[in-house]
């Protein structure tokens, strides 16, 4: 299943995940659950070890029947509890974790939240044939075949999931990265920005809560002198800021931002993704971003930075 494709224009603001805090009221010493489920390849060995590494207590492969039974035993203590649920689990379905969630939520008083890790078919593909391994589903067809029905199974949880990552274009260390953002000291963590420059020819990221789009700023691209280089080199961002849109669309970019951040901090929404995209993502947007870093430092957030379609450049970040 794709994800939908929303129409993008300058200072467009676009909201796909959905907030988890308010759903429930938590039982005094109720065990706080992490469901971790998703596509076959999608990451959930990983997530399971960066949700270990942060304090969570962690179960893999558990049939969806002793879910009740696990949180039961974890009820005397503080440690979060992180789940790992998916086809390849004994009795697995769907319809049956989505109202197991809500049975704990809405009647045990238990906070629980389902991740579901998604990713194109096509990387899918790509991992299984560099490991060599076989897909759970396909047993003596092709990976494609396996791919695909595992993604028919998964569509009602994907629709019902409570947080969605896509790890089609992320690193392990991206990857934690979100995680983290989400759940990593989660009595004390205030809402964690992210900022990342894109190129719309590579696609949108899917994560993106917030989407900019720079492409009517004047493009180095073309520039021989400048081509090869990116917005993080100060010729190419001398050569953007002689486009008078640029202060313009900056203040009123941050003008927009300013009262947003904190509104969607109180709604309750832990991770926040803004994304900048121009056409190829190596200029416009990551100069923009750069310019949006510099002002998301004066403000009393935490944040990190990426540039996606700049190979090599990991995210950076600051704690607020």
């Amino acid at each position: 299943m794709s994800a939908k494709r929303a129409k993008s224009s300058a200072l467009k603001a676009k909201t796909r995940r959905k907030s988890v805090r308010a759903k429930s009221t938590r039982t005094k010493n109720a065990p706080r659950i992490v469901i971790v489920t998703g596509m076959s390849g999608a990451g959930k060995s990983s997530a399971l070890h960066a949700l270990e590494d942060v304090g969570f207590e962690t179960v893999d492969n558990l049939p969806v029947t002793l879910l009740q039974a696990v949180v039961a035993a974890g009820g005397g203590t503080e440690r979060p509890l992180a789940l790992g649920i998916d086809v390849r689990t004994r009795d697995f379905e769907a319809a049956q974790l989505i109202a197991a969630r809500d049975a704990m939520r809405h009647h045990a008083g238990v906070e629980t939240t389902i991740v579901f890790l998604d990713c194109d078919s096509e990387v899918l593909g790509q991992r299984y044939t560099e490991t060599r391994r076989p897909h759970p589903l396909a047993h003596d067809l092709p990976v494609s075949v396996g791919v695909e029905m595992e993604r028919r199974l998964l569509a009602t949880l994907r629709e019902h999931c409570d947080i969605l990552i896509d790890t089609s274009r992320l690193s392990i260390a991206d990857m934690r990265r979100v995680l983290l953002g989400h759940f990593a000291n989660e009595a004390k963590r205030a809402m964690q920005v992210f900022l990342t420059s894109f190129g719309y020819r590579h696609g949108i990221p899917r994560d993106a809560d917030i989407v900019l789009d720079v492409r009517f700023l004047k493009n180095p691209h073309y520039v021989p002198a400048l081509s090869h280089k990116t917005g993080l080199d100060r010729s190419v961002g001398a050569y953007i800021e002689k486009d008078p849109a640029v202060k313009t669309f900056v203040s009123r970019a941050t003008a927009m931002l300013k009262p947003l951040l904190p509104l969607y901090a109180k709604e309750g929404k832990s991770y926040l993704t803004i994304a900048v995209g121009c056409t190829g993502g190596q200029h416009r947007s990551v100069y923009v971003v750069e310019r949006l870093k510099a002002w998301l430092a004066t403000q009393q957030v935490t944040f990190a930075v990426r540039h996606r379609d700049i190979p090599g450049r990991p995210a950076k970040g600051r704690n607020g």
